[in-house]
């Protein structure tokens, strides 16, 4: 099974992004952590795109805030498939990060998921390793009928409440 990169720009993205990982445990994905910044360590971020490939992964997470935007950088020296996670800040909320992540230019693609939207971005990138693995298929499907199976409990329980 291939490896999943989680990239992340600095240390205090990691109560955010160990959503990712922890998601990533129950698909029993295995991954690597690493904090690289594309602006104070540009050649270990670039020297990790370039050969994520052969060094087994399937695919990267790459999570930044401000307009830092290391999923951009990561992309820029992949061809793997690249999730940026734009993390909320002080300042803006997020907003200069989700932009910059969203708004690649053409030939150099980023998948966004939500401001902190850690979750979402291992499920990506789980969905993704999927192509090309059934069990991992299964796992999905399996998650996806609990999901459902959830609400609709939730449902019964708010009608039951209210007669309805």
């Amino acid at each position: 099974m291939k490896k999943v990169a989680i990239i992340m720009g600095s240390d205090s993205d990691l109560p955010v992004v160990s959503k990712a990982a922890d998601t990533l445990k129950q698909f029993g994905v295995p991954f690597e952590l690493h904090i690289f910044s594309a602006h104070r360590t540009p050649e270990e971020a670039k020297d990790f795109s370039v050969n994520a490939r052969e060094n087994g992964f399937g695919c990267i997470i790459a999570a930044a805030g401000m307009a830092a935007h290391l999923a951009g950088a990561i992309a820029a020296n992949t061809t793997l498939p690249v999730i940026g996670i734009p993390m909320k800040s002080k300042y803006l909320d997020g907003i200069d990060a989700l932009l910059s992540t969203v708004q690649m230019p053409s030939g150099i693609p980023v998948a966004t998921v939500a401001i902190d939207g850690a979750v979402n971005a291992a499920l990506l990138s789980v969905e993704i390793l999927s192509v090309s693995d059934a069990s991992l298929a299964e796992k999905l499907t399996a998650k996806r009928q609990a999901d459902t199976k959830a609400v609709l409990e939730k449902n019964a329980a708010a009608e039951k409440q209210f007669n309805i």
